[in-house]
């Protein structure tokens, strides 16, 4: 094993000595799994009431009888978008905890240089953001399975389109609260910084930007560019098996995915990588200067 492997195993052993990683992976499968038999749920419901007839000009809008309407797709985005904020969190705690307790000291003073210790610390922390992502679309899974009819699910690109971004966002949130977690060395301080920010800040300015009728820019800012990753694919497959459907009915049905403004998948994950990326190489600049021995 060279260098960087030494390095990189060391840093995992590190991270799965402390409780910290099923912590918080515990509540994030929990989280995932109920809001997955919540979401079969609520589908079956909708679909029964779209089949009483109460809503034939939706059915007629779509091309597709209401049992096949993959509404299921909708709560699975919102899921994975409220999920993914315990790997943000793990990410934050993590290297937070590390300098504040000066615990990081160590692996710096054994690393060939600070840049060697953080790039290993980077591949093991976007390691564990896939160990979320996955866990979360396994659970997530689980419970939309065990609640929702056939008609309701994706087919298995869907499914395999929906792990896809699931991980990504995983990995990118996990990425940007390492980030957050270096900027702010004070474990509180940065999960009240991180909470505030994506649970309340952005949410009241996504409301402004809706009333200003300037919606598109919900879709680059971070929580609506990472909530548009996902919830562009779950719209995209949706109407992958509707007709024609109107651009007014497209924009409210992506913001029932929560991706109000958001732009297609792939640049949205382009979007807030670049949030990401400025975000870790803020706290990897303020890391590499500070004298932590």
């Amino acid at each position: 094993m060279g260098l960087m492997g030494n390095l990189v195993g060391a840093e995992l052993r590190k991270t799965t000595t402390t409780g910290l990683w099923w912590g918080l992976l515990i509540p994030t499968a929990v989280l995932a799994l109920g809001w997955g038999l919540a979401t079969g749920l609520l589908g079956q419901f909708f679909v029964d009431f779209a089949s009483s007839g109460d809503v034939d000009e939706v059915s007629d809008f779509l091309g597709v009888t209401p049992d096949q309407w993959k509404v299921s797709l909708f709560g699975m985005a919102r899921a994975i978008n409220i999920s993914t904020i315990f790997p943000m969190i793990f990410g934050a705690m993590a290297i937070s905890g590390e300098i504040s307790r000066r615990t990081i000291t160590t692996t710096f003073l054994t690393a060939p240089s600070r840049m060697h210790a953080l790039l290993a610390k980077m591949l093991v922390y976007v390691l564990w953001g896939a160990i979320y992502g996955l866990a979360i679309m396994l659970f997530l899974g689980i419970g939309v399975v065990i609640t929702s009819d056939s008609g309701q699910l994706p087919d298995a690109g869907g499914w395999a389109m929906l792990t896809l971004v699931c991980v990504l966002s995983s990995i990118l949130m996990t990425m940007f609260g390492v980030g957050v977690g270096a900027l702010v060395p004070n474990v509180a301080g940065a999960i009240v910084l991180l909470l505030i920010y994506f649970v309340v800040i952005e949410n009241v300015v996504h409301g402004v930007l809706a009333y200003l009728q300037v919606p598109a820019v919900i879709g680059f800012l971070p929580n609506g560019s990472i909530n548009g990753l996902t919830g562009s694919v779950a719209v995209d497959l949706f109407l992958s098996s509707a007709g024609v459907v109107p651009t007014e009915i497209e924009d409210v049905l992506r913001a029932i995915a929560g991706a109000a403004g958001a732009q297609d998948w792939w640049l949205s994950g382009i979007v807030f990588l670049g949030w990401a990326g400025v975000v870790f190489a803020g706290g990897w600049a303020v890391t590499q200067s500070k004298d932590i021995t």
